[in-house]
């Protein structure tokens, strides 16, 4: 199989994928579980994208064309991991730290805390994920350095996807 047909099959599974865990999303509901809809949404992708092609273009120097694919490689498979990994933190945080604040402020679970746990959880999973594809699929150096600059793209599209929760909430 090559490289390009490996590419396509990754992000057409995904594009199902993600279809498929819309409908999963039942009648249990924490932060992370509403965020992971709004990021895997169209507007949420196309903005995230934008972002993230110019911070490798630039961190990494390459040309716009080589920086559009490595990014969209690197989104796609952050994507897939990110529809499992981001509630299933999300889920441990609500059982764990998170649960722990909830009972000692009275608080719910759609509270300012967990909503800015959910966001860093995100965006470590995310920039973490895509930081490993730029590192081990396309030979790129990633230091601390550039992770910083790749957790700071990823910041401002999680960001994005989390303030349009109380821009426009979601049906519960």
């Amino acid at each position: 199989m090559t490289r390009d047909s490996f590419l396509g099959r990754l992000i057409l599974g995904s594009a199902l994928l993600i279809g498929l865990c819309q409908q999963a999303h039942a009648d249990i509901v924490w932060p992370a579980l509403v965020l992971e809809g709004r990021l895997i949404s169209v507007w949420s992708i196309i903005g995230g994208l934008a972002i993230e092609i110019a911070f490798v273009k630039w961190i990494f120097s390459l040309a716009w064309q080589r920086a559009a694919l490595v990014a969209l490689v690197a989104n796609a498979i952050s994507t897939v991991a990110g529809i499992f990994a981001i509630p299933i933190a999300g889920l441990l945080w609500e059982f764990g730290p998170g649960g722990l604040i909830n009972h000692w402020l009275s608080w719910g679970t759609f509270n300012p805390i967990a909503w800015a746990g959910t966001f860093l959880l995100a965006t470590l999973i995310t920039a973490s994920i895509e930081c490993l594809v730029y590192r081990d699929l396309y030979n790129l150096q990633v230091g601390w350095r550039r992770f910083g600059w790749i957790f700071l793209a990823n910041s401002l599209s999680v960001g994005a996807a989390v303030g349009s929760v109380f821009v426009v909430p979601p049906d519960m």
